[in-house]
């Protein structure tokens, strides 16, 4: 195909495809053909591989082996705690195992010629098959190692027992690399915590034991890798425990806090590196090119190079941070290296060991000036992470099932910053699926922590709440009637059966054994470990974001406030219960108390956390879209206790300042007073603050203007007749004809009724904000009320709104309702003009004040002195009358001084007409009636006791009063006689 299309594009075949033909049909095994290849250099890659024998066996030196040496401790011998780390091989040190394995597993399988006739190489190759089922060779591609040897050994002729050591080392490994590596990462775990607590308490020791950090960065990675790729492609095996490491976060987390000290202290390294170098290195140099034998011109150049450069290095260049460039140095040096290594160079450097000693030491020191960061990443790059992600998320899983490793979960997050080392210049298209992985799992990772830790905080919360929840009023009853029960009835020592005696608060704290572990404990401790890994680092980077831990933790707090909050409220929308606003407030308290106390622990901001999810409580939805407490109480409110309080079977009792539930069977299923006295209003400002207070009187208003509209209606359908009314209310024939012409009367008095009851609890919850703002704001409050003060009957209309609605948002009640004038103005207006308008709101006030007798013949008109109102909550006509009317006639621009005197007058001689009357019926509670013209001047601040006197004289009021009072006591004496 491929000559085919060569053909029809060039008009002829390929000149090489009979060799590619040929090399299809006469395939090969692509090793064998390199084993083929790599013959003549077999003698030069076994020379090599040989020169790793000292050091693969030393690094591949068990848990036990390394304990007794005191690998990596720095007190082991405190008189040399200072002194300088060297080798005589630097780089060495803390070269990876992987890639020795690498070098010497495919060194041999392709030099393989010398395993038959080296026992040196036969033993290397054996030790380094006994370590490793597989070695990695690019990414997440492996090469099973004893599988690929075994397959090749067993095409060659002559190999039969190289075979047989295959077989013998892979059954090893499979028994003993497993345990092995387990105890090596567990050694690991002690030496490192050693090495980074004595490093973070003396950093100055970053300098002369710099190579031990970078040998502990190697040791770790080594396991870690090692765990990495046999986890992943062993999958059968009788020891799975030895593939599956619980405490592997501890291992991170080390990696990543010696990296942490390297970078912070870096300067402590370079100062103490450059005096080494200038100070030590350039004399011994220069000492042992001066002993030379032989020492031709040009590698007299170089090294003399070398002493000038190393010797010319000070400390200010550190000091002014200047950036150090050694890499035309160790150029230089690996120049050297191949001059004097050719067959007939006159210098060479096998026979002059002292010299490569030294550059060894000059190399790893320029190191320690200009390449930290390379050699960081040479040592403790972990980006094998980007194609191990199922391992990778399971070790994380693993974390988080284990409580001790809680405190370095945060190290799998920080692991992700090393992927952008996956990355190459060479493939630029890849960068963003890496940096996509990278940022997706940090970001998984820390919304899990996060995630985990706001849980147990609002765990505890919750304990904490409970805990308070004890200390409420209400659960002190039992204890009183007890002790009063205890002091009337001493005969009785013992309590009833079935009464089991209840805990008193703060028993819980009383514990008799230490050992003993609550569920408070439990989650404590969660807390402390979660606390320790969310704060321990304020900020890092992956892939150029800056992630901070932090906000993780915030918004996951946020949210879970917010959802705790509404769960606090309790409502059932079925069965309409809901938490008291005071019981709330305690538990909100509560949590806020608890929240607060972490908040030098977990480092987060929580008084943003708290201001903020306080804030969308005070929304109708928070900001994930769900329903919050303003919305559940302005619901709960309206739909419960207002409806009821319209239908009768709530009263408003303005002696209690509440509303107060009427016993009856099957009504309602709480008590009212319950919900809407005083402290419960308090509360209820306190939870929705401003702006749900404004929302539920939105809410309330809504309500109110319904029923305007539908007065409106009512009005219009009798104009006539109230026109005839509003021109001749002094004339008792003629009122007597009409008023039985009206429709709807009844109507109007249970619409206003039932605006005087919404309005009569807008001003109670206004009042309770009012308390609240003062409490909170002092300094406000008495600005506004005297601000207030100043507001005239001849001030500009806009600016008595303006200021109006100042006072009304801090709970001050006003003459005008600017709330109610501001709902009425957004119903939509009809065809009707401005002067309908205007003698609608008129005769509305004319339709009130002649229907008021009508009230007479309700049996639930009775006025109640006890409760100060009436059962039929027509009290509230009175807030109704006076507050519509000033809406109104503040809209139409009219005096709403002459148009309440209107009504008083109107009200006044209606129910003056109604001494007339000879049906008892109809008069049943005539006095109670009357009284409402008094109620009516109390409540306006527009009318006065003089203008009432000019047409209802105060005589009636007396009588009536005392005409109640008599009969109250009257019913009262029968009922109790009864």
């Amino acid at each position: 195909m491929y000559n085919c299309a060569h053909e029809m594009m060039h008009g002829h075949g390929d000149p090489s495809f009979a060799r590619l033909g040929q090399m299809v049909l006469e395939y090969d095994h692509p090793l064998k053909k390199l084993t083929e290849e790599f013959g003549p250099h077999t003698k030069a890659v076994s020379g090599a591989l040989l020169s790793l024998h000292f050091l693969f066996v030393r690094r591949n030196q068990g848990a036990e082996q390394w304990r007794s040496a005191q690998l990596l401790s720095l007190i082991s011998t405190p008189p040399a705690m200072i002194n300088p780390a060297n080798s005589d091989t630097m780089a060495c040190e803390y070269l990876s195992v992987e890639v020795m394995e690498r070098w010497i597993i495919i060194g041999f399988l392709l030099c393989h010629g010398c395993l038959n006739s080296n026992t040196q190489c036969q033993k290397l190759w054996k030790l380094c098959l006994q370590g490793s089922l597989y070695i990695t060779l690019i990414r997440e591609d492996v090469l099973q190692v004893h599988k690929v040897t075994e397959d090749l050994f067993s095409s060659l002729k002559g190999y039969g027992k190289r075979v047989a050591d295959i077989k013998e080392s892979k059954e090893h490994v499979i028994a003993n690399s497993g345990q092995f590596h387990c105890q090596r990462r567990q050694f690991l775990r002690m030496a490192v915590k050693e090495l980074e607590s004595v490093l973070a308490d003396e950093p100055g020791l970053l300098g002369p034991k710099a190579l031990f950090a970078f040998m502990a960065l190697s040791f770790i990675r080594d396991e870690v890798t090692w765990l990495v790729r046999h986890t992943e492609n062993v999958t059968k095996t009788k020891t799975p425990e030895d593939y599956a490491d619980s405490s592997i976060a501890e291992l991170l987390f080390l990696l990543e806090e010696i990296r942490s000290l390297v970078r912070r202290h870096i300067k402590v390294i370079q100062q103490y590196h450059l005096q080494y170098l200038a100070r030590f290195d350039a004399l011994v140099l220069s000492d042992i090119i001066q002993n030379l034998s032989v020492c031709p011109e040009e590698e007299s150049i170089i090294m003399s190079s070398f002493v000038s450069t190393l010797s010319s290095l000070n400390l200010k260049q550190v000091d002014n941070g200047e950036k150090f460039e050694f890499s035309g140095l160790r150029l230089d040096w690996f120049r050297l290296q191949a001059y004097t290594s050719v067959a007939k160079a006159p210098l060479h450097l096998h026979e002059n060991a002292d010299l490569a000693k030294v550059m060894n030491l000059i190399v790893f020191h320029s190191r320690m000036l200009d390449s930290v960061e390379k050699l960081l990443v040479e040592t403790s790059d972990l980006s094998t992470f980007c194609f191990h992600l199922r391992i990778f998320e399971k070790m994380f899983a693993m974390t988080l099932e284990e409580p001790t490793m809680l405190r370095y979960a945060i190290a799998f997050p920080l692991i992700c910053a090393h992927f952008v080392h996956c990355t190459h210049e060479m493939c630029p298209e890849e960068y963003t699926h890496l940096k996509n992985h990278g940022l997706h799992h940090c970001n998984s990772f820390l919304e899990e922590l996060a995630k985990q830790t706001s849980n147990c905080v609002l765990e505890i919360c919750a304990e904490q709440r409970n805990l308070s929840e004890q200390l409420l009023p209400k659960h002190c009853a039992t204890t009183i009637s007890k002790a009063k029960n205890k002091k009337t009835m001493k005969q009785r020592q013992t309590p009833r059966k079935g009464e089991p005696e209840r805990d008193k608060p703060g028993a819980e704290s009383h514990r008799k054994n230490r050992s003993i572990v609550t569920n408070m404990d439990k989650l404590h401790l969660n807390l402390t470990e979660l606390a320790l890994t969310m704060n321990h680092v304020f900020s890092f980077s992956v892939f150029g974001h800056t992630i901070f831990p932090s906000e993780y933790l915030s918004s996951h707090l946020e949210a879970r406030l917010n959802r705790a909050i509404v769960w606090l409220a309790g409502y059932n929308a079925t069965t309409q219960e809901i938490v008291r606003p005071s019981e709330l407030l305690a538990g909100v308290k509560a949590y806020i108390g608890f929240i607060q106390s972490l908040a030098q622990f977990l480092g987060a901001d929580a008084s943003r956390v708290i201001r903020n999810a306080l804030l969308q409580q005070t929304q109708p939805l928070d900001s994930c879209g769900g329903q919050t407490i303003t919305t559940l109480y302005t619901n709960w409110y309206l739909e419960s206790l207002l409806r009821q309080a319209s239908s009768g079977t709530i009263v408003l009792s303005p002696a209690m300042q509440a509303f107060v539930s009427l016993p009856r069977e099957g009504e309602q299923n709480f008590n009212a007073e319950e919900f809407s006295d005083i402290s419960e209003m308090r509360a209820l400002a306190e939870l929705l603050g401003p702006y749900g207070m404004k929302f539920l009187s939105e809410n309330l208003m809504w309500h109110v203007t319904s029923q305007i509209v539908e007065l409106k209606k009512l009005v219009v359908e009798n104009m006539d007749i109230l026109v005839q009314m509003r021109s001749n209310f002094s004339k008792p024939e003629l009122m007597a004809s009409l008023l039985p012409q009206l429709t709807g009367a009844e109507n109007v008095l249970k619409r206003m009724t039932i605006i005087g009851v919404i309005l009569s609890f807008r001003a109670m919850a206004q009042e309770g904000l009012r308390e609240v703002f003062s409490s909170h704001c002092p300094f406000l409050m008495g600005p506004i009320e005297c601000l207030k003060e100043f507001v005239t009957p001849d001030t500009d209309i806009k600016v008595t709104l303006s200021i109006f609605e100042l006072a009304s948002a801090a709970g001050v009640g006003c003459d005008i309702d600017p709330a109610l004038v501001a709902a009425i103005a957004n119903l939509k207006a009809d065809t009707s003009s401005p002067e309908e308008e205007y003698k609608v709101a008129c005769l509305l006030l004319i339709f009130l004040a002649v229907s008021l007798p009508l009230l007479a013949t309700d049996p639930s008109s009775f006025y109640s002195i006890e409760k100060d109102g009436y059962n039929n909550n027509i009290h509230c006509l009175t807030k109704a009358i006076i507050q519509v009317s000033a809406a109104l006639f503040t809209l139409y621009n009219k005096n709403i001084e002459t148009h309440l005197k209107e009504f008083l007058v109107v009200a006044s001689v209606s129910l003056l007409q109604l001494g007339q009357e000879t049906d008892k019926l109809k008069t049943r509670n005539r006095e109670s009636i009357s009284l409402l013209m008094r109620l009516v001047v109390e409540e306006s601040s527009f009318l006065t006791l003089d203008m009432l006197e000019s047409c209802f004289p105060y005589v009636l009021l007396r009588n009536a009063y005392r005409e109640v009072s008599r009969a109250f006591h009257l019913n009262r004496v029968s009922a109790s006689t009864h």
